[in-house]
């Protein structure tokens, strides 16, 4: 984990924010190839779960909500975690985390667990007074739910209907780390789909399969990934059932997404607090509901640490990042054999024609072999290479960062030949 983590900042995905002021706990920047591979992810989940789907319509709501948003879902009453602190040490932990991680290492006394809320709380307007307390979200579900009405108008969907959301959310965790695995400024892929009560429980199980499927449609290791369902001690108050999808990282199994079926109680409690109807009138049954609904929520910065440690490979002579390559920052990187004017010109003529489909890269820099092995640890998954034959035959060779193998194409065909490699089809429910 170690060696990733030191790849990731020196490749540029991922860097600790504020580092030239000794950085902020937790708090990371994505760099150019990060916000490539981030950008991909979010990509990925909108195409599988949106743009392929009839049922599915997208949102994009505010950070800032009205307060009485948390009131009625719950948040301000029971979105807390048990906190305690060691009067040795002075270091503060989640007392569900001492029941598995002992104690302290200092071994300190502990105080009594008091519960800590895990919203962030700030001010609207220029005068912090109580009137004015507004709270940074912490999921995005929430501006789904108030929008239900207006989208469902809009759209003017029937039931089963999902509507998604990718966006930031905030929770002053007591115990970030583990890298990006968990911070507190995060964001989150999220569907909310809304379905009659009858048809849940089998909306829920297609949505389970659904979302395992995708990651395996991504690459990612099936003896690595597992379905944990949740405990009644553990199910979270308004849900009557939820599995976490779980992957094996280097510090455990941990939850990448989680898939809940939540009943009607968020829209029941909105229409309670705001006193506006949320209900759905089905002109089929001539029968108005308020819908149950099914959730899957994934973090987009636990799915790209997922990609990124499921494909990351040391090989004897070499560390290569085999994501897939709908997900790689670079899908193409063209080199001129050497830095003479009509290789160069070639390479870059190449360069100018592939970026309008893909993002591709250059480089001259040192020997062949070096400039593949640079390729290889970010993840690009072709390198294209002219050489002198190149001038004569108009054909280039393409070489592939998980065989290694090289063949020659024309340069005519290179649209086609990267088209029919790098097109990727989720896997079907």
């Amino acid at each position: 984990m170690d060696r990733l983590i030191s790849m990731c900042k020196q490749r540029g995905f991922v860097f600790p924010s504020s580092e030239i002021y000794g950085g902020l706990n937790s708090c990371w920047d994505y760099g150019p190839l990060g916000v490539e591979l981030k950008r991909n992810v979010k990509e990925a989940w909108w195409f599988a779960n949106v743009q392929l789907r009839d049922d599915v319509v997208g949102a994009d709501t505010s950070i800032l909500m009205h307060p009485d948003v948390w009131k009625a879902s719950g948040h301000l009453a029971n979105f807390t975690d048990p906190l305690v602190d060691c009067k040795a040490c002075k270091r503060r932990y989640r007392a569900d985390h001492l029941i598995t991680d002992d104690c302290p290492e200092c071994g300190g006394e502990l105080t009594e667990a008091r519960q800590f809320n895990l919203m962030f709380k700030t001010f609207l307007g220029p005068v912090e007074e109580d009137a004015a307390v507004v709270y940074l979200r912490p999921e995005t579900a929430q501006g789904i739910f108030v929008d239900f009405k207006l989208v469902q108008s809009a759209t003017r969907l029937r039931l089963p209907f999902g509507i998604a959301q990718i966006g930031k959310s905030f929770r002053n965790e007591v115990t970030p780390g583990n890298f990006i695995f968990r911070t507190r400024e995060f964001e989150q892929m999220e569907l909310e789909f809304f379905v009659a009560d009858q048809d849940a429980d089998q909306w829920f199980d297609r949505w389970v399969e659904n979302r395992w499927n995708w990651y395996l449609s991504l690459g990612v290791d099936p003896t690595k990934l597992r379905r944990r369902p949740h405990g009644h001690d553990e199910l979270a108050h308004y849900a009557k059932a939820c599995i976490d999808l779980e992957y094996l990282f280097p510090f455990g199994w941990q939850e990448v997404e989680g898939i809940a079926h939540r009943s009607n109680y968020d829209l029941k409690q909105h229409i309670e607090h705001s006193g506006k109807d949320l209900s759905f009138f089905d002109d089929r049954t001539n029968e108005r509901l308020v819908p149950t609904v099914v959730e899957s929520s994934a973090g987009v910065d636990r799915a790209l640490l997922t990609f990124l440690v499921n494909a990351w490979v040391e090989e004897e002579e070499r560390v290569v990042l085999k994501l897939h390559p709908r997900l790689a920052p670079i899908k193409v990187a063209v080199f001129p054999l050497q830095k003479k004017p009509e290789l160069q010109e070639m390479a870059q003529r190449i360069l100018r024609n592939l970026r309008y489909s893909w993002k591709v890269t250059y480089d001259e820099s040192g020997s062949i072999g070096r400039r593949y092995r640079r390729q290889d640890e970010i993840g690009t998954p072709y390198c294209v290479t002219v050489d002198f034959d190149s001038l004569e035959d108009g054909a280039v060779t393409i070489r592939n960062r998980d065989t290694m193998a090289q063949e020659r194409v024309s340069v005519e065909g290179l649209t086609q030949y990267f088209s029919e490699r790098l097109q990727w089809r989720p896997t079907s429910e």
